[in-house]
């Protein structure tokens, strides 16, 4: 797949140009778009895969922290890429977070606790764990995407320069403190092996840690340049035929999410749901507390505007989503009722996008 992604990259970095000439045609627009986002998703999970081999290398909590943050990184990369290249776009930052966290926890978490469920009735993890995780994505979720409609000091759900210092601050400092428990005195809430039943681990083979580490990082190069083209035809389906302008957020949001989703989702199936938790509690919490920080910065020195507030409607359902994740991880056992209700709520989050 590296081959194919460089090959592709190298394809675009030389006639791009000729190849988006044609974006009229929907048949070309069709094809453009399936070509670059297959081999974008496949070089994403490349990456995962590499990550989820040190994951194994590691053990855990390192090996999640390694996949969530190999992930944010790869989303901080492409949306300075598209902004930096593609034009002001005051409100990707914000679609992508709330994509990312309603995909995430919405769609994922939901099939990972029905599948997991169908197979396995009911499923054990980490109460301590789970909580930590919420404890630190609620209010952030809240400061980067519902408090901005609300401040007095800025119009249009953006925030003063101090708001900004504050929020990439509070979320940096939050992230690394998280970080510390999660590596240190309180490592055993986010461990495997605190679960009964849930100690299988795949095997893995006899590649040491430094291979599997460049050749992530060497499946990241043609992700970030190839997102970036992708961006074209995502631009042109918003600006020329008009369809809703969040959908550049989703599209984002489903490229650095997805690779997660199977590793959860097999995880799941496993009956490894302690596993499952720290990868989709632990990218939601890598995206606030990394990408946002970052994004503030990249705004700030390259003098965009950064739109984080979202519509009256949208911060219903991230709110409903919050609240339904709290509560689903609240006893430390899940079942198959609760996996019905956080995919009907990603149902809704994709309706409310053409029908909001």
């Amino acid at each position: 797949m590296l081959a194919v992604a460089i090959a592709t990259s190298l394809v675009f970095l030389f006639f791009g140009s000729r190849l988006f000439q044609g974006l009229s045609n929907g048949i070309w627009l069709g094809v453009l778009f399936v070509w670059i986002f297959a081999v974008v998703l496949g070089a994403a999970v490349g990456v995962v895969r590499h990550a989820e081999a040190l994951s194994e290398k590691l053990g855990e909590p390192y090996g999640t922290l390694v996949l969530t943050v190999s992930i944010a990184l790869i989303e901080v990369m492409s949306i300075t890429a598209i902004m930096m290249h593609g034009g002001e776009n005051p409100t990707l930052v914000r679609d992508t977070l709330f994509s990312v966290v309603m995909i995430v926890m919405g769609g994922m978490v939901g099939l990972s606790l029905l599948l997991g469920a169908l197979r396995h009735h009911e499923q054990s993890f980490n109460l301590q764990g789970a909580n930590a995780y919420l404890g630190v994505i609620v209010p952030l979720a809240v400061f980067s995407l519902i408090l901005p409609d609300f401040t007095k000091s800025t119009e249009g759900g953006t925030y003063s320069l101090g708001q900004m210092i504050m929020l990439g601050v509070m979320a940096t400092g939050l992230y690394g403190i998280f970080v510390l428990i999660q590596t240190g005195r309180h490592r055993a809430y986010f461990s495997l092996s605190d679960i009964g039943g849930e100690e299988a681990h795949d095997e893995v083979g006899e590649t040491g840690i430094l291979p599997h580490a460049l050749l992530m990082l060497a499946y990241m190069v043609p992700v970030v340049f190839l997102v970036e083209q992708l961006a074209v035809p995502v631009d042109y389906v918003v600006e020329t035929l008009h369809a809703p302008v969040a959908i550049g957020g989703v599209v984002m949001a489903t490229l650095v999410a997805t690779p997660e989703a199977i590793g959860g989702v097999k995880a799941a199936l496993r009956n490894q749901l302690q596993r499952a938790v720290n990868i989709f509690l632990g990218s939601v919490l890598a995206t606030i507390g990394l990408t946002v920080p970052a994004m503030l910065a990249v705004a700030y020195w390259a003098g965009f505007d950064l739109v984080l507030g979202l519509e009256p409607s949208d911060t219903i359902i991230l709110v409903l989503m919050l609240a339904a994740s709290v509560i689903t991880f609240s006893s430390g056992r899940t079942n198959l009722l609760q996996g019905a209700v956080h995919v009907l709520i990603f149902i809704a989050f994709l309706f409310l996008i053409f029908q909001g």
